[in-house]
């Protein structure tokens, strides 16, 4: 398997196999990376998967995409992943053995609506099922090697605490994590920032998840920096990232299908497209997938793709600090993975696109007369609809889902469901992607339901715990000197 960048202007040039391309974010030409050709997936395989655990199944959907990485090494590393010791977290009702439980939450008029469950892993949020395999995966190379790496990574809540937990104590790596100042909950700022661990290094912007994930795009633009300083990412920039968040799409039709004849569709509430993005990855590689519903909260600028094909990114101003606070982006940046492929992996229609962003701010693909062309209509071809949620839609949504069914779900699952019950068709089964446990995002529960999450256990007390974090202006050159201080580089 071959990798290369969405704006390569020749597919042949510079290609990369995975474990050359793991620690890396963006490619040298500020593109992200994609395989040459997606592998694909047999009736056979699907048949046979459905007996296999999850990590398993992890380990059938990576090899296909690891291929330079030796089978008993990667086997070794998910089975270390995937344990229920490590997602001790997953709701009591659930079985925690089976990592990502699916919860059949309505079956009505020939329509079923599902929650896959995937906040199960030490920080409650779904970005551990990637990150922790992501930690383990880095330490291996890095062994390999005999290298060592700083991560830079931006988070607007969950990215952080999941990369930091995943990455803490590992060899060789320190995280320099980036978060907007004073913009997540407080229990998301508590698990990152009390942290104590010697290579973990807090950095509040003052600014908005997108001027964050500037920085980052920035520092990693700068080559000579990022290669003295051995400058890696977690993002989902990250092509590992993404491609760990396949499997669970592979588990979430396996559960909730008796035949391969069937499909099913998911609805994933989105702020920077990576865990849709991984859903297009696993529909490319033949799972049956009917329908991916992109549920956006007020920031909507994926909805407003894909209801006009105008892609118009939002300014730091214009950013809205939302109940759903991890989807407050308005720069998505996996949606160049998505448009690389609507393009017809052409990258140097990819590079004129995004670079077009930089000066007028949007690039239109709606065919209408002025537009930069017309691969808008080709959207339905690759599944993908869309919808949006606000603040009253989630606390209605919240209610409802506890009186319907007995659980309480977080914000962003929230904006999800509200979403997919407008999505839903009969015989094609809904599977919304929980996002996070309520816990985490307790204020907006508390409003809801007029009583607090159930927290589980180890994090009663979580926001009393002592913080360490540094304050910063929207700077990348302070965000380097930080960095170079703090690495000896």
């Amino acid at each position: 398997m071959q990798y290369i960048s969405t704006r390569a202007f020749r597919k042949e040039a510079e290609k990369r196999s995975f474990l050359q391309i793991l620690l890396e974010g963006l490619s040298p030409d500020g593109g992200l990376y994609m395989p040459l050709a997606y592998p694909r997936v047999t009736d056979e395989e699907l048949t046979a998967w459905r007996r296999l655990s999850y990590a398993d199944l992890a380990c059938e959907v990576l090899k296909k995409f690891a291929t330079d990485m030796p089978e008993a090494d990667l086997k070794a590393l998910i089975h270390k992943t995937y344990t229920p010791e490590i997602y001790r977290n997953v709701r009591p009702d659930q079985d925690a053995a089976k990592i990502t439980p699916l919860r059949v939450l309505e079956e009505k008029d020939g329509k079923v609506l599902a929650l896959l469950g995937l906040s199960g892993g030490p920080t409650l949020a779904f970005k551990d099922m990637a990150m922790q395999l992501l930690g383990n995966f880095f330490e291996y190379e890095l062994a390999r090697q005999h290298a060592e790496l700083n991560i830079l990574g931006a988070t607007s809540g969950d990215t952080g605490s999941a990369a930091e937990y995943a990455m803490r104590g590992k060899k060789g790596i320190r995280v320099f994590m980036l978060s907007p100042h004073g913009k997540m909950s407080a229990f998301q700022t508590a698990q990152m920032f009390s942290l104590p661990d010697p290579n973990i290094f807090n950095i509040a912007i003052e600014g908005v998840f997108d001027d964050c994930q500037d920085i980052v795009k920035a520092v990693s633009n700068d080559l000579p920096f990022k290669s003295r300083q051995k400058i890696g990412t977690v993002n989902s920039i990250n092509w590992a990232r993404v491609v760990a968040q396949v499997i669970y799409y592979f588990r979430g039709y396996l559960e909730a299908t008796e035949s391969n004849s069937q499909k099913v569709s998911f609805t994933v509430p989105s702020g920077n497209f990576g865990n849709i993005c991984a859903g297009h990855i696993a529909r490319m590689m033949g799972l049956p997938i009917a329908k991916l519903v992109v549920a956006t909260n007020e920031n909507d600028v994926l909805d407003e793709f894909f209801r006009t094909g105008v892609y118009r990114v939002r300014k730091s101003a214009e950013t809205l600090h939302t109940s759903s606070p991890s989807m407050d982006i308005s720069k998505a940046s996996n949606f160049e993975r998505f448009v690389y492929d609507l393009l017809g992996q052409d990258g140097q229609r990819v590079n004129a696109l995004f670079r077009q962003i930089e000066s007028r701010g949007y690039f239109d693909l709606s065919g209408r007369p002025g537009s930069d062309g017309d691969e808008f209509l080709k959207v339905p071809a690759f599944g993908f609809e869309s919808g949006r949620s606000t603040h009253q839609d989630r606390l209605a949504t919240i209610r409802f889902v506890k009186e319907a069914y007995g659980i309480v779900i977080d914000t962003h699952t929230a904006d999800g469901v509200k979403v997919a019950r407008e999505h839903q068709e009969a015989g094609i089964p809904m599977i919304v992607l929980e996002t996070a446990l309520a816990a985490k995002f307790n204020e907006t529960i508390r409003e809801a339901l007029g009583a607090d999450a159930e927290r589980p256990a180890g994090f009663e007390n979580i926001e009393a715990l002592p913080q360490r974090f540094i304050v910063m202006p929207d700077k990348a050159d302070e965000v380097k000197h930080y960095i170079a201080e703090h690495t000896g580089l």
